[in-house]
């Protein structure tokens, strides 16, 4: 009798020790489903629900709504909602892009982003303490502006800022205290949109709910791999997002991902040629597919937002080199594992 109970319980020790184990290895998905999602360009035009609707058609059940502040080089100004921005890119226009969003009964992330003028906001950087001050103030009027937003029209997540390379590691306090007074002001889930090459650098991932990466991961510097080749790259950042993720019990979220449709799309996404000999329809499809196959099923992986959609027809098609796939071949792969996983 006593050697069946101790059977047993080493029975049940092991069991529970491989359950520890995988769980530390693998964190939680926070919603019930994968985000499929579709970063929007808020258009310079008011669109009415038909318009909106239309990302049903790679069966996307998330849009990002993206409302653009902008930057100078070395100044410390964010400038928003100006009514010489477009439309959608206001607080009016952002405000009915969500309304017309849930009226479709797509979920959705609203993501302030931050342009500046004349280079990357990754490599944004200030001279002095007064200068970042400036800024601090400048930056939390725009992100508590569309917080508000957010709780007012019952956003499921908040994306605090995108791809603040240099601010987020020097100023650690300033994004702690803003995380905390947005919490205040709306009380959905947030995350962060951090680029593919410093998501480990934040310091405030335990106050999200998801880790973001904009995953323009460089993958294969070739000017047309097949799916296995691209795949093969896949493979270590698979095994460091994973282990990345675990490290804060977190899933991980590509608040941005995608690939033009040109030779060597998917190697130094910003040295890709624009010259129109370069068109690539199928590796773009391509990219994508292997994307999904060694993501899409993932637990700890939540989804992502493909980068990107226009409201106006005429972008895309099979002439264009840029990262939207409307009207390319790799729109059918998006709709496939969107709408069925596989």
């Amino acid at each position: 009798m006593f050697r069946k109970v101790f059977v047993f319980l080493l029975v049940l020790i092991i069991a529970l020790s491989a359950l520890m184990v995988m769980s530390s290895d693998e964190s939680t998905v926070l919603l019930s489903s994968r985000i499929n999602g579709v970063s929007l360009v808020n258009p310079h035009f008011v669109i009415d629900s038909t318009q909106m609707n239309a990302v049903r058609r790679v069966n996307g059940d998330w849009v990002a709504v993206i409302p653009f502040g902008f930057s100078r080089e070395n100044e410390p100004e964010v400038h928003f909602n100006h009514e010489r921005q477009w439309w959608g890119e206001r607080l009016e226009g952002a405000e009915e892009l969500i309304r017309l969003a849930h009226a479709c009964g797509l979920k959705v992330m609203l993501k302030p982003h931050v342009w500046q003028r004349g280079s990357w906001i990754g490599e944004f950087d200030l001279d002095s303490e007064e200068k970042w001050k400036i800024w601090e103030a400048h930056y939390r009027e725009y992100a508590m502006a569309y917080a508000r937003l957010a709780e007012k029209m019952q956003v499921e997540l908040f994306c605090i800022a995108t791809e603040y390379k240099v601010a987020v590691v020097k100023r650690p306090a300033y994004w702690s205290q803003l995380i905390q007074d947005i919490k205040r002001e709306y009380h959905g889930q947030l995350t962060y949109a951090a680029n593919w090459d410093n998501y480990e650098n934040v310091p405030f991932w335990d106050q999200m709910d998801y880790i973001g990466v904009d995953a323009y991961f460089p993958l294969v510097h070739e000017k047309d791999p097949d799916v296995a080749t691209i795949k093969r790259a896949w493979a270590p950042l698979v095994r460091k997002l994973r282990s990345f993720g675990a490290l804060y019990h977190k899933p991980i979220l590509f608040a941005e991902y995608g690939y033009q449709s040109a030779n060597g799309a998917v190697g130094n996404h910003w040295e890709v040629s624009q010259s129109a000999d370069q068109v690539n329809m199928e590796l773009q499809a391509r990219a994508y597919q292997a994307l999904y196959e060694v993501l899409w099923k993932e637990p700890w992986f939540a989804g992502g937002f493909f980068w990107k959609w226009h409201f106006d027809e005429r972008h895309g098609g099979p002439q264009d080199l840029s990262f939207t796939p409307q009207g390319k071949p790799a729109e059918a792969v998006i709709a496939r594992w969107y709408g069925t996983g596989n």
